[in-house]
């Protein structure tokens, strides 16, 4: 199996069924192998319904039930999956139309790759406006991540020694990658859109505490230096700011 694709749901049946609706662009690759994980909180909204009704479509497995949040329900998640890469497209995110061209890239890679493989990724501010989201170079991570975490594939054994820490409220993504940068996992880019994906989820509702999970993430994991981050989480502030009021706006 080349690839684990992680959906984190909690009532919203809606954004499931569009997440699902995306994954044909990948299955129209038929030299492409991947399942389908989907991790739902318990939710009392069909969505269970609808996936067993799904008979194991794209090699699907599921389960339903109560976690700690969304990123205790990512760790659910990557002990389910079985692909030499995992990437997360939660609920009401989806695959861009061009992702089986970036996922042959991924195949054509090492079996043993120590590396984060990291692409484009739109986002959509739900009034018509897209905006890119290019991949970065890998220093980048000293400021944030260098790609929309919806655009990272992930080595799986990467992921299972550094899972998601829930110490990190909003920005346990950021950690995980800066603690796999630190032991050797290297950001390689591919070419293409990976995903598109909708802004308003906690990270745009609350920028501020984003903000200050990440100071921690440089300081305690990147060890970057007092006063670099600092000018950094006002980098921070101000682009969240933007994007946030672009978001409220819309």
């Amino acid at each position: 199996m080349l690839l684990s694709v992680i959906t984190v749901a909690w009532k919203n049946l809606a954004g499931v069924e569009k997440t699902w609706q995306s994954l044909a662009h990948l299955a129209q690759a038929s030299d492409i192998t991947f399942e389908w994980i989907v991790v739902d909180g318990n939710s009392q909204d069909g969505t269970a319904d609808f996936l067993e009704n799904l008979n194991g479509q794209y090699n699907l497995r599921f389960v339903s039930e109560k976690d700690n949040g969304i990123y205790d329900a990512m760790n659910k998640g990557i002990d389910m999956a079985q692909g030499r890469y995992a990437l997360f497209l939660n609920s009401g995110d989806i695959f861009h139309q061009d992702i089986a061209q970036v996922v042959r890239q991924l195949a054509a890679m090492p079996a043993q790759n120590n590396a984060m493989i990291i692409g484009d990724a739109l986002l959509d501010f739900g009034d018509g406006t897209k905006i890119q989201r290019r991949a970065k170079q890998g220093w980048y991570i000293y400021h944030s991540l260098p790609a929309s975490h919806q655009a990272i594939f992930f080595p799986l054994d990467g992921l299972r020694k550094y899972p998601y820490d829930l110490q990190y409220k909003v920005s346990s993504d950021y950690a995980l990658a800066a603690k796999m940068y630190k032991s050797g996992y290297a950001f390689k880019r591919v070419k293409g859109m990976v995903s598109e994906f909708s802004m308003g989820g906690v990270s745009t509702s609350n920028n501020i505490e984003l903000c200050r999970d990440a100071k921690n993430v440089q300081r305690k994991i990147l060890g970057v230096p007092g006063f670099i981050a600092e000018l950094s989480f006002k980098l921070r502030m101000r682009t969240t700011g933007k994007a946030k009021a672009l978001y409220n706006k819309a």
